[in-house]
């Protein structure tokens, strides 16, 4: 079908654009930024007035919860929350239930999710049988079945000579490895930043340092092993400076955070608030403020939503006994742009970071409004505010600290390989 998007702001931070132009759609890519192609008969037309068209958001990291945690979410309901998010390619953790070690189940999440509605999906394969920590994946029967990269998700190898052979494995290949930072000992039982907040809750702290220790070995052993790292969800200014000194060093590492922690801090925990339960916990004041920074000069490559839904059961208990996670899809483009805001970030450039460089990271040839490539598109009303409500949320998890807050930004219509996924309801 051929499309045509006119009176639209075009932004694509991959190509430098930035304009008032229109912009055309044929056989689900893009044609022309500007100009009609020769013989353009648009048989639909979308008008983006007062609106920004830009790439389709590419989010890092977000659990669908297939296979295995259908009563948390199903992936038909996080597809239409990612939809409804601007978000047209997205990374999944492999903490399914079984996670995703063998080929046959990613070969299923991927049958799965071949709807023309549905965002791209690209599995992070498990880097442990079982993401037990003890036996290598076939990591090259994974990457053919569809994996990306091989990761942890939020568990640890406590085996180090494991861990160097994978990385070496995945060197030899060319495959990224993605890993949390978190020492399990130096974090074991705590529920919040180990800080004035906590201790005056009587919660049980993690530490900064369970996140350099951690970070110090995975980023030795990636020099050693010739890996390419990928550290997500970042979580303190000591841990980014250990990146930025890495960098220098010449070790091949990037790093993300999530729209939580560039948002909240241990205050926001509030009065015990489950909402706030995150893994990592959210940190001080300072350490938000040092992620904000990083992510506006670079050294936090990109901005995830680290999309966990939960059910109602998971968070209403005790905030120590509560389940750690919160959904997100819903709200990366509107926390980017209210970061943009409040940081005095330009637009184009702190698009880049939901857009362009988690593409980067994923080595995908998305995130991008280039002639040629898929037309996965976002459309969006950057003056319109929205008020973050369970009945608004898609996602089947409603668990998010930013419940009934008012947000900038709407998504008006989400584009994935040129069909129109998603529309508001008028």
């Amino acid at each position: 079908m051929k499309i045509e998007i006119k009176n639209g702001r075009v932004i694509d931070p991959a190509n430098g654009i930035d304009k008032q132009a229109d912009l055309y759609v044929a056989d689900g890519r893009i044609a022309a930024v500007g100009r009609s192609p020769s013989g353009f008969t648009a048989e639909g037309s979308i008008d983006a007035s007062g609106c920004i068209v830009c790439p389709g958001l590419v989010d890092l990291a977000a659990r669908l919860r297939e296979p295995g945690f259908e009563y948390k979410a199903t992936l038909e309901s996080e597809m239409a929350a990612a939809a409804a998010g601007g978000v047209t390619s997205l990374a999944c953790p492999p903490d399914t239930d079984p996670p995703l070690d063998e080929p046959g189940l990613v070969e299923m999440l991927k049958h799965r999710a071949r709807l023309p509605d549905f965002a791209h999906v690209y599995p992070i394969g498990a880097l442990t049988a079982g993401l037990a920590g003890q036996r290598l994946t076939e990591m090259a029967e994974l990457a053919e079945a569809g994996c990306v990269a091989f990761g942890q998700a939020n568990t640890v190898v406590l085996n180090t000579q494991v861990l160097m052979r994978a990385m070496q494995y995945a060197a030899t290949f060319g495959f990224p490895v993605w890993l949390a930072a978190q020492d399990p000992y130096l974090a074991a039982g705590g529920v919040a930043h180990d800080g004035e907040v906590a201790a005056r809750l009587g919660l049980p702290g993690v530490p900064v340092v369970a996140e350099t220790i951690a970070l110090a070995t995975i980023l030795h052993l990636a020099q050693v092993a010739g890996a390419r790292l990928h550290v997500t969800r970042i979580s303190s200014a000591a841990g980014l400076d250990m990146v930025h000194a890495a960098r220098r060093a010449g070790i091949a590492v990037t790093c993300d955070v999530s729209v939580h922690h560039l948002h909240l801090c241990e205050n926001d925990i509030g009065y015990f608030d489950p909402h706030a339960r995150l893994d990592p916990p959210l940190r001080s004041v300072a350490d938000r403020d040092a992620l904000r920074a990083g992510l506006a000069d670079g050294t936090v490559d990109a901005l995830c939503s680290d999309h966990t839904p939960v059910d109602d059961d998971g968070k209403q208990a005790p905030f120590s006994e509560a389940e750690a996670g919160a959904t997100g899809l819903e709200l990366l483009l509107p926390l980017m742009l209210k970061w943009s805001a409040e940081a005095k970030v330009p637009l184009a450039q702190a698009l880049a970071r939901v857009t362009s460089e988690p593409a980067r990271v994923l080595g995908l040839e998305a995130g991008t409004l280039g002639v040629g490539r898929a037309a996965d598109i976002c459309v969006f009303d950057p003056e319109a505010r929205t008020r973050v409500t369970r009945q608004r949320l898609k996602s089947q998890g409603k668990n998010t600290p930013f419940l009934g807050q008012e947000l900038p930004g709407e998504v008006r219509y989400t584009l994935i390989d040129g069909h129109l996924a998603y529309s508001p309801p008028l």
